[in-house]
C-alpha cells in the first residue's frame, strides 16, 4: 500500500478528485483522524476532516514504491 497526503479543500477539488479516482482501477482510501473512507465516494469524503491533510492509500496492483499516478498529482500537498 502507497501512501499519499492531498488536501481537498474547495468543492470543485473535491469533485475532480472523485472523477480521477472513479477511472483509476484500483481502490482508494482516504484516511483523517480514525476515519478511513472510500475515495470514490462523495459522501465518505465529506464525513472527513476537509481543513486538513487527507492520506490517500493506493491499494491494487501499482504497489511500488513512492508510485503516485499522474492523474493524482495536482492534488498532492
Amino acid at each position: 500500500m502507497n501512501k499519499l497526503y492531498i488536501r481537498l479543500n474547495s468543492f470543485d477539488k473535491i469533485l475532480n478528485f472523485i472523477k480521477v479516482a472513479d477511472n483509476l482501477t484500483y481502490d482508494i482510501e482516504l484516511t483523517s483522524g480514525y476515519y478511513v473512507v472510500d475515495g470514490k465516494s462523495l459522501l465518505g469524503i465529506f464525513a472527513l476532516d476537509l481543513s486538513d491533510e487527507i492520506e490517500v492509500s493506493i491499494v491494487g496492483d501499482k504497489q511500488k514504491t513512492n508510485y503516485c499516478p499522474k492523474e493524482l498529482e495536482r492534488f498532492l500537498v
